[in-house]
């Protein structure tokens, strides 16, 4: 089964607000003094309070041949993580773009409590009054400020699962050789007859298939003769054919019939060229090498061409 996973999503909150600061009578407030303010009033964004500043003649902080203009955080002792954009409105309502403050922290009664910073060039007075942005001797201060808030995390709940079982495919194929439903080819081993279906086993088994559907495949009725072949490694070799393992009874012999099963079906599994069967065959006779079964199962693993089985047995025999 797998496992489970758990996802978590951070999201950032943010509180967008655009205030308008509309000045009338800009040629009277022309020339009121370097560093003379004019103050929007306070309004709120975010739970904080902030005002728009407007010098007409500059702040005496640079030129004096420039306007300034300011976005203050006025709450007291308020940290505010926010970013803001001032502009300009031209007479048909479109805005001009003139600072943009990214995202920081404003502090309040710090310099860091104005936006853009204290001192910054905002518009010449000379371009701004040449410009459409003053209009029938007025002009307005458009300004979007967004509060960004604590993030919030939240669980993503994973999508529905639907389990899928594993695959039983064996289980059916092996119900069917129980069955023995639409068999269509009979074998007789020394009087014993095992019914089975040919598009199975020339599956499982190069051999069958050259038995069953090559040029050498059997003329007579569907009555196949077996020979050398015990009825019992027959029916475990139908087994395995159908349910890629082997029968529960072989693991019900006693240690001499364990090896003698093992050994007669290897010589099986190589006749029909079913290689999975022969290398579990040799793993099981392997494990069971000792001084009594090493020379039997050394003339095997010769005959069958088990390389593996056979450097196993030279090598007990080399270190016994």
């Amino acid at each position: 089964m797998p496992a489970t996973k758990t996802v978590s999503r951070c999201t950032p909150v943010k509180v967008r607000t655009s205030y308008v600061f509309e000045i009338c009578g800009y040629s009277h407030h022309k020339g009121m003094g370097i560093g003379k303010v004019i103050w929007s009033g306070s309004f709120s964004v975010g739970g904080h309070e902030w005002e728009i500043r407007f010098y007409p003649d500059g702040d005496g902080q640079h030129n004096e041949d420039h306007m300034a203009i300011y976005l203050e955080l006025l709450s007291k002792d308020a940290r505010v993580h926010a970013s803001c954009d001032l502009r300009l409105v031209d007479g048909e309502g479109l805005l001009c773009f003139v600072h943009n403050t990214e995202p920081r922290m404003f502090c309040q009664n710090m310099e860091s409590g104005f936006a853009p910073p204290i001192g910054t060039h905002f518009i010449k007075r000379g371009e701004f009054e040449a410009s459409v942005y003053l209009h029938e001797d007025g002009l307005k201060i458009n300004c979007a400020i967004t509060v960004i808030k604590e993030p919030r995390v939240s669980e993503i709940k994973p999508p529905p699962r639907i389990e899928v079982p594993p695959s039983d495919i064996i289980s059916h194929l092996g119900r069917l050789l129980e069955a023995k439903e639409k068999a269509d080819v009979t074998f007789s081993v020394a009087g014993e007859t095992f019914m089975a279906h040919k598009t199975i086993l020339a599956m499982r088994s190069p051999v069958f298939e050259a038995e069953l559907y090559g040029p050498m495949r059997e003329t007579r009725a569907q009555l196949i003769t077996i020979k050398e072949m015990q009825p019992d490694v027959f029916k475990a070799l139908l087994y395995f054919i159908y349910n890629d393992a082997l029968p529960a009874a072989f693991d019900d012999l006693d240690w001499e019939g364990h090896i003698e099963m093992a050994r007669h079906l290897l010589m099986a599994a190589d006749r029909y060229a079913m290689e999975r069967l022969k290398l579990l065959c040799q793993s099981l006779l392997c494990e069971d090498i000792n001084v009594q079964t090493v020379v039997t199962t050394l003339g095997l693993a010769d005959q069958h061409h088990c390389d593996g089985l056979k450097d196993a047995c030279i090598e007990f025999m080399s270190t016994s």
